[in-house]
C-alpha cells in the first residue's frame, strides 16, 4: 500500500454563545483562514448564524449553538487553519454594524476543546472620522474579515476590545503520524521516525546497543 501523501483534519463543533452586554439582537458569521498548502474537501468554508436576543438572566448571553463542520487536507502543518468569527447587530438607526471580530487557531490536538475568543472592533483614527461614521451610520470595519488572521498591517490598526464568543471544537486527524507529525502529548514524549526516512540518528534517550 502506498504511503499517504496528505493528512486530513476534520473539524466539527459549534459557535455556542457570545457576551456583548451593551447590545441586543446579534448574529454571527464565521470563515476559515488557512495556508496555500491547505484545501477544504467537505463542509462549509463560511456561514452565518440566526439573529438572537441576549438572555434575561444575570449572564446576558447570546446563544446560537450554530454548527461548524469542515474537513481539510494538507501536506504541511504550515498555515494551520484559523477560525475567524465576526458579530453584527443593529444600531439606533436600524443599520447593520459590526460588534466584534475575533480569531483563534483550530486546536492541533484531537479531542474536544472549548475556547473563549476575545472580540475587538476597529476604531476611527480621529475624532472627526468617529463623528462622521456615527452620523452616517458607517462604522469602521474590515473589507475582508480574514485580515484579522494575518499579521500584515495589524500594527497600524487601532482597535478596542469588545465582548467574547465561545466556540467548541471536536477535532479528528488522519495520517498525520504517518507523515511524521506527532501532535498527541504521548507522541511528543515518545517521538517516532516515519517509514522511508533514511539516515536518521537514534531517538534521544534510547540506546543503540
Amino acid at each position: 500500500m502506498a504511503a499517504p501523501s496528505v493528512f486530513l483534519l476534520m473539524v466539527s463543533g459549534q459557535i455556542e454563545s457570545a457576551e456583548f452586554p451593551e447590545f441586543d439582537d446579534i448574529y454571527c458569521k464565521y470563515c476559515f483562514s488557512y495556508g496555500l498548502d491547505w484545501a477544504i474537501t467537505s463542509g462549509l468554508d463560511e456561514s452565518i448564524t440566526q439573529i438572537t436576543k441576549k438572555s434575561r438572566d444575570k449572564h446576558q448571553r447570546f446563544v446560537w449553538n450554530f454548527p461548524i463542520d469542515a474537513t481539510f487536507k494538507s501536506t504541511s502543518p504550515s498555515g494551520w487553519p484559523q477560525l475567524v468569527v465576526y458579530a453584527y447587530g443593529l444600531d439606533a438607526f436600524g443599520t447593520d454594524v459590526v460588534r466584534g471580530y475575533g480569531v483563534c487557531h483550530v486546536p492541533i490536538t484531537p479531542g474536544r476543546h472549548r475556547l473563549k475568543v476575545p472580540m475587538f472592533v476597529p476604531e476611527s483614527s480621529s475624532l472627526l472620522q468617529k463623528l462622521t461614521a456615527w452620523l452616517l451610520g458607517r462604522r469602521p470595519e474590515f473589507v475582508n474579515p480574514r485580515v484579522v488572521a494575518q499579521g500584515e498591517g495589524r500594527e497600524v490598526t487601532r482597535v478596542r476590545s469588545q465582548g467574547f464568543v465561545t466556540v467548541s471544537f471536536n477535532i479528528i486527524t488522519k495520517d498525520m503520524k504517518k507523515l511524521g507529525y506527532d501532535v498527541l502529548p504521548s507522541d511528543v514524549m515518545n517521538p517516532s521516525i516515519p517509514e522511508g526516512v533514511k539516515g536518521a540518528g537514534p531517538t534521544p534517550g534510547t540506546s543503540t546497543a
